[in-house]
């Protein structure tokens, strides 16, 4: 985990475990990437209760500045139940719009990668609007790589929208 780091430029930001004490801003940020139409099939977010069951908690993080405010989010789940897949997640990462582009998602995703890496978890993995370049780009900066893309995957308010897969397989779990 990640503490107490500055994230690039002004921006100062602490790293820190996801709770429910965070849970009306996390799912606050999560409405306005929903708003924006680029960051998921979601038409609302969950309540904090699917979202808390659904998100492994050694693996959630909110960025925080120095008044306490959440300034993003990244929060990772299993693919399968399946034993074969024991060491692949799923994961979302969402930044306040007032805080992009200041090194927010940067932060989470390596918070994420070190404590999925100390747990033994071999891949992390996601789905991105093509559309998305800012998140695609993160992404590819946190050691993420392209894996192909699921054409018209889904219907998004009456529009048929591709899905770019990405995965990041550790170096460190083999």
């Amino acid at each position: 985990m990640t503490e107490g780091k500055t994230v690039s430029g002004a921006l100062s930001a602490v790293i820190v475990p996801l709770t429910g004490e965070h849970a009306e801003q996390v799912l606050g940020i999560y409405q306005a990437g929903i708003d924006e139409g680029n960051a998921t099939f979601e038409t609302s977010p969950p309540s904090w209760e699917a979202f808390d069951a659904a998100k492994l908690p050694e693996h959630r993080f909110a960025a925080l500045d120095e008044s306490g405010a959440v300034l993003g989010w990244v929060a990772a789940s299993r693919v399968s139940d399946r034993c074969a897949y024991a060491g692949v997640v799923e994961h979302s990462v969402y930044v306040h719009p007032s805080a992009r582009g200041r090194g927010i998602a940067s932060a989470l995703l390596k918070a994420l990668i070190d404590s999925t890496e100390q747990a033994g978890i071999w891949t992390i993995q996601a789905g991105i609007f093509p559309e998305n370049a800012a998140s695609l780009a993160v992404h590819q900066r946190a050691g993420f790589r392209v894996i192909g893309t699921r054409e018209r995957i889904g219907c998004h308010q009456g529009v048929w929208r591709d899905v770019v897969l990405i995965e990041r397989r550790s170096t460190a779990v083999t």
